[in-house]
């Protein structure tokens, strides 16, 4: 098990082995997500926006804008 230890300041330095398994350095930007109550993963931030480009394939119908907020409106007006 890799350990690290927090600082007074609540810094740590990610230890050598993880930093390369994550493929980050420094001015890379990493995530802390909570799977659990008590419990995180650490994920590296590192792909660019772009790379979620056709994630959930082609667009079937193109939606505007006003469209989008019009449906908004009325499943928060629904919420109520």
């Amino acid at each position: 098990m890799t350990t690290a230890t927090l600082t007074s300041k609540g810094q740590i330095t990610i230890p050598a082995a993880v930093r390369e398994a994550l493929r980050v350095g420094a001015g890379d930007r990493v995530e802390f997500v909570e799977i659990a109550p008590g419990r995180y993963e650490f994920i590296a931030a590192t792909r660019p926006v772009s790379a979620l480009k056709g994630m959930f394939g082609k667009v079937r119908k193109p939606v505007s804008i006003e469209g989008m907020n019009a449906v908004i409106a009325r499943r928060g007006a629904a919420a109520k």
